[in-house]
């Protein structure tokens, strides 16, 4: 039985894993095999299992090292290799420690005898392999030297935080200490990609049906980023802050003005938050069918999650707030507490009303229920906050301000005069026109430097 078969908790049937290991088996017992008699003639010539070992060695540390570049691991890239097994191995066991760190029970000796298999796949240095092969590869990904700082797979401080925990792993004394390390790092960051990740979208396939993946590359919007507001900011970080720490919260429309920081806000709140175990959710209209699914695969997870709507809205014909309305608050089931529902949109009413639905003359006898029924979804949201545009004065503001923090070397009765000139072509007052006001400014000052 191979090594990698005697795994059970984190029996992940990793390909990689798999291959290498059966080379280095495979290796070993050829080694304690009887010597090969040499050839009579000629040089001697590699046996053809050598060379087929070769080329599958070979093809392995290709992919560690492609692995590595995406995820931006250095140093010792088969340690940073099986590390990243460990944080990204969902099972019973790493699930019960994430976020609250070190649990009771009989999955214990399980996760120690797993450790203990770990603990032995981190000192193979592939000799027997390399001794059949002739390969030196194991000294070129010992101490590798990645230059690929700007991976977006994870974010700088839990990529770095995986290279420093496979070191630590590999010097582990006993099981018991790789144990402790394991379980720190569950507690601290999670496990899997809802430990390792912000931010998520919804992809439905046919093989896989509803999969949440991750959403990679992060814009690093912070709310202090977003000038003015100070009070529907406000009421966001209060309603944000008392879901993450597990006190009663509602679900959130932010409604208002185009370009006025909803959806920066919501940003925002995620990277303030993310450390305290908040994750988002992307969804789209379209996928609301399966908002159900959705909620199944994170409602046991250690936490809290905020699934995401963006420009909210529906037409007359639109029938999907259907299914938001049923998840939000009317269904069987109740909905979990460790998910709410934040939206933006441009509309206060979500969708789209026209004056013949309160026309008494018209078709339909009950028209009051009509109404209702289009008013209903919004009244299913606890929290509603007004973002509206900013006034010339407020305008000038937060030019000014967005230009001290992106170093705009232009007088100011010029830049706003320049600014002035701007908003009356390009979206009127509103946040966004002043960041693409500086964004051009940037962008002109680079192209005479």
């Amino acid at each position: 039985m191979s090594i990698v078969d005697q795994l059970v908790l984190y029996r992940n049937k990793d390909s990689l894993l798999e291959r290498l290991m059966n080379l280095c088996e495979k290796a070993a017992a050829q080694d304690a095999a009887v010597m090969k008699p040499e050839a009579s003639e000629g040089p001697a010539q590699p046996a053809k299992e050598d060379q087929d070992m070769a080329g599958e060695y070979s093809g392995c540390i290709s992919e560690l090292v492609d692995l590595s570049e995406r995820f931006g691991f250095s140093g010792n890239l088969w340690h940073c290799y099986l590390t990243y097994l460990l944080v990204y191995g969902e099972n019973v066991y790493s699930r019960a420690c994430e976020i609250r760190g070190a649990v009771p029970g009989g999955m214990n000796a399980l996760a120690e005898a797993d450790f203990t298999i770990f603990m032995k796949l981190f000192r193979e240095d592939f000799h027997a392999v390399e001794k059949r092969t002739g390969a030196g590869w194991y000294a070129m990904i010992n101490g590798y030297e990645n230059e690929g700082g700007n991976r977006k797979v994870f974010n700088r401080r839990i990529r770095d935080r995986i290279c420093e925990l496979a070191v630590k792993l590999a010097a582990a004394e006993d099981v018991r200490s790789f144990k402790a390390l394991m379980e720190e790092f569950y507690r601290e960051f999670g496990v899997g990609k809802f430990g390792l990740h912000k931010a998520f979208r919804v992809r439905h396939t046919q093989e896989r049906g509803v999969e949440i993946v991750p959403i990679t590359n992060i814009a690093h919007v912070y709310l202090e980023d977003l000038v003015g507001y100070d009070i529907p900011k406000q009421k966001l970080i209060e309603n944000t802050e008392a879901f993450v720490r597990g006190r009663k919260a509602n679900n959130c429309l932010l409604f208002g003005d185009a370009g006025t920081g909803k959806s920066s806000c919501i940003k925002g709140i995620l990277n303030r938050y993310y450390g305290e175990g908040l994750r988002i959710i992307e969804i789209y209209k379209h996928q609301f069918k399966d908002l159900n699914d959705v909620i199944a695969q994170i409602k046991n997870r250690n936490y809290k999650f905020i699934i995401y709507m963006d420009d909210l809205s529906f037409e007359e014909f639109e029938t999907d707030y259907k299914y938001l309305k049923a998840v939000i608050e009317g269904g069987l089931e109740k909905k979990p507490d460790n998910i709410l529902i934040y939206a933006t949109s441009n509309r206060r009413h979500l969708i789209r009303e026209n004056y013949s639905d309160k026309e008494e003359t018209r078709e339909d006898m009950h028209t009051s229920d009509t109404v209702q029924e289009k008013l209903s979804l919004v009244y299913r949201f606890g929290v509603t906050i007004y973002f509206g545009s900013p006034n010339k004065k407020e305008f000038q503001n937060i030019v000014r301000v967005l230009a001290q923090r992106n170093g705009v070397n232009v007088p100011e009765d010029e830049l706003m005069l320049e600014a002035n000139k701007w908003e009356l072509g390009h979206g009127g007052l509103s946040g966004r026109t002043a960041q693409q006001f500086i964004d051009h400014l940037l962008g002109k000052e680079a192209e005479e430097a």
